[in-house]
């Protein structure tokens, strides 16, 4: 409604198809062509032309047949005029003076509503009155330019004219000034308090998706009552076929950009629950999101292997990929929140660009990682790194061969106190040595 009223654009757009819809058309043709042959006195021309055929000394039965001529002049007549006017319904000009004429009607409409643009209607209360200052000057000018009265003698410019009186004239100029207050701000107030409601929410994911199936409940209901109203608007009609469809398409057309809104939201509504389920542990969740990270990772192993290098942005994707996808789909809702007039188109169009954006950054997230674990491999192939040895493959101390068992039976078994003690013979002579020879 606020932009019905206050964008004289907006307005044009919506009444413009109008002057060119068939049904539209024959209807303007056929109101047009009866209200003139309604003026031409068929009878007073066949009365005209019997007359004349009379002072002509014509026969008796030219003058009586040309007397009788009232259904068969105006049929022609008619065929005339309708052929005429629809020339001129039909053509371009007639198009454009339907808009330009569409378009001074609705700003004079506007400044009586909201009491800007100085016009000459005004609504003062419950009356509407012209103001006739401008002519009242214009008068003073000629009056004083030919010196016929005095200045002081000619009545004041402010005098205005009462046109109507109606008791809902005041209200209804209430009533527009508040929309073109409030109607601006309603949509913001609806995104803040929905986020605000979102974000206190134990889970905000199922806030969410609940804002969304409200939305559309919303949006559903909206359609719903259009074509209801519809239905009872052209009950309401003369039964007329060609007036019952020029009704059609003028309440089709009225109201088209109030049903594609409703459309878009409801759009917007399944993408948003869309989204939020994605993100929930949803067994087709899952799947969706695994299948995507498998596919993101598997054209990015293929961009490394043909030598792309993503370097330290790869690095900082797969580090901060929560942060980039939220950044990307808060990004899609600003647009779609600023356009002006959005469409169905335009919110497919956004998504679809979100859903690429999003997977373009997946896959040089995935590229960089691959780079990365590719160059590990290479340093290790050329020794740059030393890789570390296993415990199970390191190099065991070698240990002496063990001796055989027919050796160690041949050789005398001393007991080890023997060996590790002497015994010392006292006088330190020859039988000392021989004794510790014996014993050794």
């Amino acid at each position: 409604m606020n932009s019905e009223i206050t964008d004289v654009d907006r307005y044009e757009q919506t009444v413009s198809p109008l002057a060119r819809d068939p049904a539209v058309r024959k209807v303007v043709i056929d109101r047009v062509t009866d209200g003139l042959v309604k003026k031409i006195d068929v009878h007073r021309v066949s009365r005209a032309l019997a007359d004349t055929l009379a002072d002509r000394d014509a026969p008796r039965f030219l003058v009586d047949t040309a007397r009788s001529l009232d259904d068969q002049l105006k049929a022609g007549v008619t065929t005339g005029v309708r052929f005429a006017v629809g020339k001129v319904v039909t053509s371009d000009a007639f198009a454009k003076a339907w808009d330009s004429v569409n378009r001074g009607a609705h700003t004079v409409a506007t400044n009586v509503l909201t009491g800007e643009g100085g016009g000459a209607l005004e609504i003062k209360g419950d009356t509407l009155t012209l103001n006739v200052g401008p002519v009242a000057e214009e008068v003073q000018r000629q009056l004083i330019g030919a010196t016929l009265v005095k200045a002081e003698d000619i009545p004041g410019a402010d005098r205005s004219i009462v046109l109507a009186r109606n008791d809902n004239l005041g209200a209804a100029r209430d009533g527009a000034r508040w929309l073109g207050v409030v109607g601006p701000w309603l949509p913001l107030t609806v995104v803040l308090l929905g986020g605000l409601g979102i974000w206190v929410a134990p889970s905000r994911r199922v806030a969410l998706m609940a804002g969304g199936i409200g939305t559309g409940l919303m949006m559903c209901g909206l359609l719903v009552g259009l074509a209801v109203s519809r239905q009872i608007y052209l009950d309401a009609v003369t039964p007329a076929a060609q007036s019952r469809d020029a009704a059609a398409a003028v309440y089709d057309t009225l109201v088209r950009f109030l049903r594609e809104a409703a459309l878009t939201a409801l759009l917007a509504a399944l993408f948003v629950v869309s989204a939020g389920y994605l993100y929930g542990p949803g067994r087709g969740a899952t799947a969706v999101r695994s299948a995507a990270a498998h596919g993101t990772a598997t054209a990015g192993h293929a961009l490394a292997r043909r030598g792309v290098r993503t370097g330290a942005a790869g690095q900082w994707l797969r580090t901060h990929r929560a942060a980039t996808t939220a950044v990307v789909v808060g990004a899609g809702g600003l647009v779609l929140f600023l356009w002006n007039y959005p469409t169905t188109t335009t919110v497919a169009v956004l998504a679809l660009l979100v859903v690429v954006v999003l997977v373009i950054l997946g896959i040089l997230a995935a590229a960089g990682a691959a780079a990365d674990a590719s160059e590990e491999s290479d340093q290790r192939l050329s020794g740059e790194a030393r890789p570390r040895c296993p415990s199970r493959l390191r190099p065991r101390p070698r240990r002496p061969p063990a001796r055989s068992t027919s050796a160690a039976s041949e050789q005398p078994q001393v007991p080890q106190f023997l060996v590790q003690v002497r015994p010392r013979v006292p006088g330190g002579g020859r039988g000392a040595g021989e004794l510790g020879g014996r014993v050794g």
